[in-house]
């Protein structure tokens, strides 16, 4: 992820976007094309609003508040004293780690990116809540290109294109259905992770509560 919003440069290769090498993009136009919800979320100490709108700051309202209701959050902030006047702590230290994760994916939202990179963004929501938000991406970005970085299997499955990595390295390329009849290390993958779900429940470190 950081390769592909030229945090870092490549050692060797090359990574092309729309068939360009990133090199040849303007830095500014390349990041103004993409955003990052990374896993943990970063919020100023300042209103609910400004935290949402700090990446397209011309957004109206009812702008705000449709990015905040695809990302799942518009009816906490309405029981928030203030609603999205209300101010936010420190670094977001009022909310929850799922209410921060949201935060900032309605942020990403806002600037209806060309490519979203989600760095394990839905790691404090229950599946549930993620399941949700993901029905509203698909919807809402059509034309845009999602990443997501995962090791859940419930974030992963809908995607279209699935690179599996073990140790580091690619071993798996494909869809959902197709890896699973393919056999191999992915569809062990899939396994483990329904007989952890059959055996202890749901994870409780997924719980929308997480601080």
């Amino acid at each position: 992820l950081r390769l592909l919003a030229r945090l870092l440069s490549p050692t060797r290769g090359e990574i092309l976007l729309d068939g360009t090498p990133l090199e040849s993009w303007d830095l500014s136009a390349l990041r103004s094309a993409l955003a990052i919800v990374p896993q943990e979320s970063f919020l100023f100490s300042d209103t609910i609003h400004e935290n949402l709108a700090v990446g397209a700051p011309a957004s109206s309202r009812e702008d705000v508040r449709a990015a905040a209701s695809d990302a799942r959050l518009l009816r906490e902030i309405e029981t928030f004293t203030g609603g999205f006047d209300a101010l936010v702590g420190e670094r977001g230290i009022t909310l929850s780690g799922g209410q921060r994760q949201r935060a900032a994916l309605a942020r990403a939202l806002l600037r209806s990116p060309r490519l979203l990179l989600l760095d394990d963004a839905f790691s404090s929501m229950d599946t549930e809540t993620e399941e949700s938000i993901l029905g509203n991406l698909k919807a809402r970005l059509a034309a845009s290109t999602v990443l997501l970085v995962s090791h859940r299997l419930s974030t992963i499955r809908r995607a279209s294109r699935i690179l599996y990595f073990e140790h580091g390295r690619l071993v798996q390329d494909g869809s959902h259905d197709a890896l699973v009849a393919a056999g191999g290390p992915y569809a062990r993958f899939v396994r483990r992770q329904q007989l952890l779900e059959e055996l202890e429940g749901p994870d409780p470190s997924s719980a929308e509560d997480v601080a």
